[in-house]
């Protein structure tokens, strides 16, 4: 039995569409399967471990944290690994990401995940508000005592006391001899005139003698 040319023509041709069809499959899945964006949240960090994207397309990567901005927009090839670190927090935090592939939405991921609280962070005390103090009273502004003039009858305080004369002192007025002068002057001629005498008596004696 005799085989047509034609049909082994279109034979081959089948197996080489087979062919073909499988290695596009093959390959299409290929970097589909290797995409693996793996991240991990804990109480005060965030770990991103995105690897085996398409090294030859832009692809993107964003974090953020109750909506702000943790992680902005960055840009990065086959692999990206990053540490973020979590602010304080005494409530559990809301982390969400979004990673973008360059070669086809299918490989991109949005995930979310809860940040816990640590255990070794003391939960944050409400801030007093401050007390509104009332404004005091206009201060009434003490006048100033007047001055004493003194008067112009009345001796200045500065002025010297005249001393009173002291009873035992001499009378300083009398212009006159004291009282006693006299007795004084008696007394000197008594003194006299009894020296006369004694010298008197004395030549008398010596008269005699001779």
């Amino acid at each position: 039995m005799t085989i047509p040319r034609r049909s082994w023509r279109a034979a081959g041709t089948l197996v080489a569409a087979a062919v073909v069809g499988l290695s596009g499959a093959v390959l299409t899945a290929g970097p589909a399967a290797a995409h693996t964006p793996t991240w991990d949240v804990t109480c005060d960090g965030v770990s991103l471990h995105l690897t085996q994207y398409n090294p030859g397309v832009t692809n993107e990567v964003t974090v953020t944290v109750d909506g702000n901005a943790l992680l902005p927009t960055e840009k990065f090839g086959k692999d990206f690994e990053k540490k973020l670190s979590l602010p304080e927090h005494d409530e559990p935090l809301t982390v969400y990401l979004v990673v973008k592939a360059g070669d086809g939405d299918q490989y991109s991921k949005e995930d979310t995940k809860q940040a816990p609280v640590c255990e070794d962070t003391p939960p944050s005390k409400p801030t007093p508000s401050p007390s509104k103090t009332k404004p005091s009273e206009t201060p009434t502004t003490a006048s100033p005592s007047p001055t004493v003039k003194p008067s112009e009858s009345a001796p200045s305080s500065s002025a010297p006391v005249a001393a009173a004369p002291s009873p035992s002192s001499p009378d300083l007025a009398e212009t006159g001899s004291s009282s006693a002068t006299p007795i004084i002057g008696g007394a000197a001629v008594a003194v006299l005139l009894a020296g006369g005498g004694i010298m008197w008596s004395v030549r008398k004696r010596r008269t005699a003698q001779h």
